[in-house]
């Protein structure tokens, strides 16, 4: 019975080395993957609220305090190192009554996006300072047709 114990364990030493092995050596990424990571950080990014980088998002929240204006729908035409374009939709809360009880409405936009500047908070990274929307239709009350905002650095 020791012996077949003794047996066991030893096999199940062996399956448990054979598997560490075999999980680490899969778990290192090829070398041109990493050589692609290094070519990201040369795109400038759009930062958002909570200081993640974009690359052409399809989304994006201008009121991170409440969610009350987000951009979506983004189709990326350019995307440059001095400045990106796009077209989708701003979806803006009326707040009538108030925000809680408000209705979002669609209002179709250009989005521009300029001044590569390096970030701050990782100057490998080149980012946006600079985002105009220009509504091609209706807008919001109190908006005017060109609208430009500072981003997070």
């Amino acid at each position: 019975m020791r012996g077949s114990l003794v047996g066991t364990a030893a096999t199940l030493a062996a399956g448990a080395l054979l598997t560490g092995a075999m999980t680490t050596a899969s778990a290192s990424p090829p070398a041109p993957a990493a050589t692609h990571a290094k070519s990201e950080t040369t795109r400038p990014v759009l930062i958002d609220c909570f200081f993640h980088r974009n690359v052409r998002p399809a989304d994006f929240i201008l009121a991170c305090g409440d969610g009350n204006s987000r951009l979506s729908g983004l189709h990326w035409t350019e995307w440059g190192p001095d400045a990106a374009k796009a077209v989708g939709v701003n979806w803006v809360n009326d707040c009538t009554p108030y925000c809680a009880a408000g209705t979002f409405h669609s209002y179709p936009v250009v989005v521009r996006l300029t001044g590569g500047k390096q970030w701050t908070r990782h100057p490998s990274f080149a980012r946006y300072t600079q985002m105009t929307l220009t509504y091609t239709d209706t807008r919001p009350d109190a908006f005017k047709q060109v609208m430009t905002y500072p981003l997070w650095d």
